[in-house]
């Protein structure tokens, strides 16, 4: 009988945004726009720190895989969102709802946890100049990138399996605007608690744990700059750091707030809120705080362009 409930919901209807008919036009507007800049945006950055070999250090490898995963990340969404505010139709298959809702959770658990390695690269940076060279070598960044996607991949698994394994027999309006796991939960035609509970522990892999560790490797590099004498020193450091830390608060934050409360507690239009700072504005914001304001990636822009010679 639950596989007869389950097989009756064949397709979903997105809600998305409350928007007015005369508003509607200005959001699609200003949506479209943001998507196109975080294209714009993360695109640069990639294809810059490839052109400059100047830019081929740990660093900017790890900026060109967080520019990747947020061109992923925002893609997954925003352009279906973009059609269903500009049409009627609102409806999305089983089938590719359970695809979004997968790719969207593995690109957002890997950059969970590709923050907490960028935080590392900082510390080794900031604390062991001399030998950063030789411990962040290219084979080690690629394989804590490959830890990062591989825990991405098997949590993103449990999560959807958690939440598509439970009967959906109707009804099939999702008040939110792409296929979360929190909003296709309340659609659930069983008792969600135990997805409740796998969600808060899982949350504590994908998201608190990679926040304790930035949190702790931060507090003993504000301790080693500190003790840096120079004044100028110090500043350049603090402007890395907050450029890291006030990305990772954009990001972390609301999803752990989306993740990790009961699905009793939620209220549709403030997750959309929250999704929308993890999934869109997060992408938006990240060249702007983490690289475009950066010199080096100034530089290699103006000498790609031809407007200025690079300085050796």
């Amino acid at each position: 009988m639950q596989e007869t409930n389950q097989s009756s919901v064949t397709e979903f209807i997105l809600l998305g945004f409350s928007f007015s008919p005369k508003t509607t036009p200005l959001f699609f507007s200003a949506f479209l726009t943001t998507y196109l800049l975080i294209i714009l945006g993360n695109g640069l950055i990639i294809i810059l720190i490839s052109l400059d070999s100047h830019l081929h250090t740990p660093m900017y490898f790890f900026i060109v895989t967080l520019s990747t995963l947020d061109l992923g990340y925002a893609t997954t969404t925003m352009p279906q969102m973009l059609a269903h505010l500009a049409s009627q139709k609102k409806t999305i298959s089983f089938a590719s709802c359970v695809a979004q809702m997968y790719i969207f959770l593995v690109l957002g658990v890997t950059e969970s946890w590709l923050f907490a390695i960028m935080s590392i690269d900082r510390y080794v940076a900031i604390c062991h100049p001399l030998r950063y060279k030789v411990i962040m070598s290219p084979w080690l960044c690629r394989v804590m990138v490959l830890f990062c996607g591989l825990w991405g991949v098997v949590s993103a698994l449990v999560y959807t399996v958690f939440a598509m394994r439970l009967p959906y027999c109707g009804p099939n309006k999702i008040n939110h605007f792409f296929c979360e796991v929190p909003a296709v939960l309340k659609l659930a035609c069983a008792d969600t608690s135990v997805n409740d509970q796998v969600d808060f522990i899982l949350g504590f892999s994908v998201i608190l744990v990679p926040l304790s560790l930035i949190l702790v490797i931060y507090i003993n590099i504000f301790i080693a700059i500190l003790r840096i004498r120079s004044a100028q020193g110090r500043l350049k450091a603090f402007s890395t750091c907050a450029s890291h830390i006030t990305v990772v608060t954009v990001f972390c934050v609301p999803a752990m707030v989306m993740y990790m409360k009961p699905g009793s507690e939620a209220s549709p239009e403030e997750d959309k809120k929250l999704a929308l700072f993890y999934n869109v504005i997060s992408a938006f914001l990240n060249p702007i705080i983490y690289s475009l304001r950066n010199k080096d990636v100034k530089r290699a822009f103006l000498k790609v362009m031809g407007w200025r010679r690079a300085p050796e």
